[in-house]
């Protein structure tokens, strides 16, 4: 297996200690992109980030993995992650295909992008373990495909863990989409972002209301 490093970004500030980010998606969706976009965001708040791929197999439509680091001081880390404290799944026949899951936290975060609920999926009593508001769906391909023209679900994807996790801002997704992308294009993704964002915080507030 194959592991490529992206650029580091560094930075300092103050914060709750190292949080981990798997993506999972397939080659083509901008898994790799969006788990650099993922550590800009982060970068542009005030953390520590870095990000970096890992191919079983570049050829399009074949499962991807990428990682994502955030911390309130210096990475030294370069290995994988095996133990994530959030999950995006960015193809929801992975579910079928690959253990997305091993390894997650109990108190972690899974992002999954499909226009079905967890109980279609199968998941109903697995994300029953899991803390209320923690496990989220959003239609990320849908929303990409509005805004944008394209069935690239990575950013409305990082729109989606900005209101999920409450670690990066929306603000700081925009302006990592800016450093990404230009004139129309950057626009159209802002614009998916901003609604996935939406979208899951009305979901996450609704699951927390219903547990309260």
């Amino acid at each position: 297996m194959h592991f490529a490093s992206l650029p580091c970004c560094i930075a300092t500030t103050g914060g709750n200690g190292m949080f981990q980010v798997r993506i999972h998606g397939r080659g083509g969706q901008g898994v790799v992109s969006g788990a650099e976009m993922l550590s800009i965001a982060a970068f542009l708040g005030g953390k520590h980030a870095q990000a970096f791929p890992s191919f079983g197999s570049e050829r399009t439509g074949a499962p991807v993995v990428a990682f994502c680091r955030m911390d309130d001081r210096e990475i030294r880390l370069r290995e994988p992650i095996m133990r994530p404290d959030a999950l995006v799944i960015q193809d929801p026949t992975l579910l079928h295909q690959v253990d997305v899951f091993s390894g997650l936290k109990k108190d972690g975060y899974i992002l999954i992008n499909t226009t079905r609920s967890f109980e279609e999926l199968g998941l109903g009593d697995f994300v029953k373990d899991f803390s209320p508001g923690h496990s989220i769906t959003v239609a990320a391909t849908e929303l990409a495909l509005k805004h944008v023209g394209r069935a690239v679900p990575n950013v409305p994807l990082l729109g989606a863990f900005a209101a999920l996790s409450g670690l990066i801002t929306l603000d700081a997704v925009e302006a990592a989409i800016q450093q990404k992308f230009s004139g129309a294009v950057a626009q159209g993704n802002i614009e998916a972002a901003r609604q996935a964002y939406a979208s899951v915080k009305r979901e996450a507030e609704q699951a927390e209301t219903s547990h309260a």
